[in-house]
């Protein structure tokens, strides 16, 4: 007899591995156990749809910061991290191990974790990858959609006036070889397919791609190819599906693309006008543009997002996917999906194609905590 779909995913540790939720903290003095006030995830969303950890993105748009102010921007970021932790410290837990995300799981409080999107923000400096390691984080992006000083992103590699690497840098290698030193997850999300390789030569331990699809379904750079897939089960890491309607629907993203040049348009407008008082950009006044475009695109098929999923476990295997959602980072996620209430309606949907509840357990959160264990066995213990 086949499974309950609903309890499967009541029971499960539900982990997604990508919000980009810091930025209310900051920007607009938003809490947690607030209200959504258009948002994708809160308290209340995550404990309707049994999300049980968020990784918070600790993410620094390069384009409002300059790259020596990157640093003042994290800290800032990772506080407000912080700041929702001890403001609710019987609701919520900030967890640094596998070990504490299943204790605070068991205490039943929500489980707060920290990734940094981008290597800009350690500003070409070990010393800081090692700060932020201290102050709880636990991955991160090599790259975001930049290029920076020292590997290649797939959001410009085709621009010819960015200056590229062919991958990694020395120092690239270095950063690579301190995370693993230290037990952070290397998060291969966004970067070029050059260095992605190198990255796969360097490591010595599991890979994380805390926010990508599959390429051969989506023809996004920022998707992973088969052979990618592949490489990270390889190296007995995992990938994360996104939810990002042009990751995962073709003709969404076509006419995503067709709208480009209108929503850049009024993107610099909004910069100019911003930057005219010296201020950067508040993610919200960006976003809202995006959103009323994505409006008029509509919504993307649910199952396109099922698609996805199905395809990175046929290609890289059961142990080698889960959820990283890219909430708060999005214009919109696919019909169905409103917020992390809706979480469920995944693993109905997987369940409705065959997968059991072994699989899904594996998938909602066993993945990430056996990869998280990893990669943390492999580090320096005088880091743990």
């Amino acid at each position: 007899m086949q499974s309950d779909p609903t309890k499967v995913h009541a029971e499960a540790l539900v982990i997604d591995t990508h919000a980009d939720t810091p930025q209310r903290f900051v920007d607009e003095h938003w809490d947690f156990f607030e209200p959504l006030n258009g948002g994708m995830v809160n308290y209340e969303s995550a404990k309707k749809g049994n999300l049980d950890a968020e990784f918070f993105s600790i993410w620094v748009d390069p384009s409002q910061y300059p790259a020596n102010r990157s640093a003042v921007r994290t800290f800032s970021l990772i506080d407000g991290v912080l700041e929702q932790v001890r403001k609710h410290p019987d609701k919520m837990a900030l967890c640094r191990t596998p070990d504490e995300i299943l204790a605070a799981h068991k205490a039943g409080k929500f489980v707060a974790c920290m990734g940094i999107e981008g290597g800009h923000s350690i500003e070409n400096n070990l010393g800081l990858l090692r700060d932020y390691y201290r102050l709880g984080v636990r991955y991160m992006t090599l790259t975001w959609s930049n290029t920076n000083d020292w590997a290649d992103s797939s959001g410009d590699i085709d621009d010819p006036t960015v200056k590229h690497h062919n991958g990694l840098t020395d120092f690239g290698k270095q950063v690579v070889a301190e995370m693993n030193r230290l037990g952070m997850m290397v998060d291969i999300s966004h970067v070029a397919d050059k260095t992605f390789w190198d990255v796969v030569e360097v490591t010595k331990a599991p890979l994380l791609a805390s926010h990508s699809s599959a390429r051969a379904l989506t023809q996004a750079g920022r998707n992973l190819t088969d052979y990618q897939l592949r490489a990270v089960a390889k190296t007995n890491g995992v990938v994360m599906v996104n939810l990002f309607p042009a990751f995962i629907d073709e003709k969404w993203r076509q006419a995503w693309n067709d709208c480009k040049a209108d929503r850049q348009k009024e993107q610099d407008a909004l910069e100019a006008e911003y930057h005219a008082k010296g201020l950067p950009v508040p993610y919200t006044a960006s976003d809202a543009i995006d959103r009323k475009y994505a409006a008029k695109v509509g919504r993307a098929p649910f199952d396109s997002l099922i698609d996805h999923f199905d395809h990175v476990i046929k290609v890289a295997g059961i142990d080698h996917v889960g959820i990283g959602t890219d909430f708060d980072g999005i214009p919109q996620p696919p019909g169905g999906i409103d917020s992390a209430a809706d979480l469920p309606k995944i693993t109905a949907a997987l369940m409705a194609r065959g997968y059991t509840a072994d699989d899904m357990k594996k998938l909602l959160g066993g993945n990430l905590i056996r990869v998280f264990r990893e990669v943390q066995a492999k580090a320096d213990p005088s880091f743990q």
